[in-house]
């Protein structure tokens, strides 16, 4: 009985070790280098994913800041009673903002249209055509603005798959492990486990990222596309009136 009691004391003892052992193991970085090449393909392209994610929230919020602010102080020179046709000359002309691409596209065809002999310019085709230049300008700027933005809406949702590839992969090759050794010891089984799960944490990483990232990006987007939208309506009246007072 004595030496029963004093076996199962040595094998808790090196039970202990053993998981002490595999737990000072346990560090991403020790866990990256001790998995399986496919799982550390897998980690690898989800730590870029998500360099790149980074990389697009970063840009975007410099980005939407920028123009919003541009778009804010061109409204307060086009508000300010200002000679429309300075404006044109000065921001319209090569605009290097949204807010100026939408008057200057709607500046430059009334301008092209006022140029054409006996020209009715309160007539429906001269409007028709600068709600088409607005219209295409902020479709455009829209389309520029939004770059990168979908591969946000992709990497959201199939960052976790990939990780979970990984996962599987890995516990697989654990398995494999253990009936290789014909070891079951908790020792053995925690740090392929482990190794495999990380690839799990870090698809999630990657994953949240980028969906609350893709959500917020869009309502901003939204949001700046229904100013444009408003000027230019509100700048189209303006040159429709104008146009019924030359006639």
């Amino acid at each position: 009985m004595q030496n029963e009691a004093q076996e199962v004391f040595l094998d808790r003892a090196v039970n202990a070790a053993d998981l002490g052992a595999a737990a000072s193991g346990l560090s991403p970085l020790d866990l990256f280098l001790h998995a399986s090449i496919v799982v550390q393909l897998v980690m690898v392209g989800l730590i870029l994913c998500s360099a790149f994610v980074w990389a697009v929230i970063i840009e975007k919020i410099i980005l939407m800041r920028r123009v919003n602010r541009e778009a804010t102080e061109f409204e307060d020179r086009f508000w300010s009673g200002g000679s429309l046709e300075d404006l044109y000359d000065s921001d319209g002309a090569k605009p290097l903002h949204p807010m100026a691409a939408v008057f200057g596209a709607a500046m430059g065809e009334w301008r092209r249209s006022a140029r054409i002999t006996g020209i009715d310019l309160a007539r429906g085709g001269v409007r028709d055509r600068v709600d088409r230049a607005i219209n295409i300008t902020v479709t455009r700027e829209m389309d520029r603005l939004s770059r990168r933005v979908v591969a946000l809406a992709t990497i959201g949702p199939v960052a976790p798959f990939v990780g979970l590839f990984g996962t599987v992969w890995g516990i697989m090759h654990a398995f494999g492990s253990i009936a290789a050794m014909h070891n079951t010891n908790l020792a053995v089984v925690a740090p392929g486990i482990s190794e495999a799960l990380f690839a799990t944490a870090i698809g999630l990483v990657t994953a949240i990222p980028a969906y609350v990232a893709y959500n917020v990006t869009s309502s901003a987007l939204d949001h700046f596309a229904e100013r444009m939208d408003a000027f230019g309506t509100e700048f189209a009246a303006i040159l429709s009136r104008q146009s019924e007072e030359r006639s």
